[in-house]
């Protein structure tokens, strides 16, 4: 790979925002070790992650360079700009995929048989709003993988532990992107596209979006109760900076005044997922619970 390009491609997919999803991997993997695991883990789990978001993000943008041609917010991204070929964004894809594969490999024969329907789902996702206003829900379960691999990666089963914590993040996925959708209303509905601000309309996708954070919040209330280690007061704290940070988003992203929306969708949500890793990770490794 071309370095100039290669920097290109990191630019244009956002490659710091592996943030988003690395936090709920890594919390999906301390809950399931009932601690730290091993730091090989540690690595092949973060590994998994990058390669599973880097190929999402590059082939979303592959996927879409034509529609982001149109779209005057984002003409200028890199591939619709000619500042770097669909023919080596294509070959990033690939490689990112691959990496995956490899770490998938290396931690369990499950997660290793379980990477082609994630990489499925995360490549998917790009089409799902050319059908259906529910391609926000599709988008959720994509990152709803992070902590239910996470928790394979460590004990190479299923539990009901990582399948509540991956409906919390489903639901928070969703939730953050009909947010982020507001933006692109009137241009999607122009082009035929589907999302629910096309459906319901500005209001009622505030209303939507309000919802599904609420059941995010649901769902890591009830946590506690389906891990028999337990929870303690560090994790309460870390749900109670989530409503918080969940707050903040609604209220600055008003029907009319949408004019805060980086703030909401970048800033906050890049704070809620540290935050509550961070207090989850105290509550079990130095507060026992």
């Amino acid at each position: 790979m071309r370095q100039g390009q290669l920097r290109t491609v990191l630019e244009m997919i956002k490659f710091e925002h592996t943030l988003f999803a690395l936090p709920f991997a890594f919390l999906g993997m301390v809950l399931a070790a009932e601690g730290w695991p091993a730091w090989a883990t540690v690595g092949w789990i973060a590994l998994a992650m990058v390669g599973a978001r880097s190929a999402a993000m590059a082939f979303n943008r592959l996927a879409d360079r034509r529609l982001d041609a149109d779209n005057p917010r984002t003409a200028d991204r890199a591939l619709p700009a000619g500042e770097v070929s669909p023919l080596f964004v294509a070959l990033f894809v690939t490689l990112s995929a691959a990496l995956l594969f490899v770490a998938a490999w290396q931690l369990n024969p499950l997660c290793f048989k379980l990477a082609p329907v994630a990489l499925m789902v995360i490549l998917g996702y790009s089409y799902t709003k050319r059908f259906t206003a529910l391609s926000h829900l599709v988008l959720g379960v994509a990152l709803a993988g992070a902590p239910l691999g996470a928790w394979i990666a460590v004990k190479g089963s299923v539990a009901a532990t990582p399948l509540l914590l991956g409906g919390a993040v489903l639901l928070w996925v969703a939730g953050f992107d009909i947010l982020y959708a507001l933006q692109d209303r009137e241009f999607d509905r122009e082009r035929r596209l589907h999302s629910i601000p096309v459906a319901l309309g500005e209001r009622g996708a505030l209303i939507a979006s309000a919802v599904l954070h609420l059941g995010m919040l649901a769902l890591l209330a009830s946590l506690p109760g389906r891990y028999p280690p337990g929870l303690g007061w560090g994790y309460w704290l870390g749900v109670t900076g989530c409503a918080a940070l969940l707050g903040y988003q609604h209220w600055i992203v008003r029907p009319g005044d949408l004019s805060r929306l980086d703030a909401a969708f970048f800033r906050a949500n890049g704070i809620l997922a540290c935050w509550l890793f961070a207090m989850t990770a105290i509550d079990r490794l130095l507060l026992g619970g």
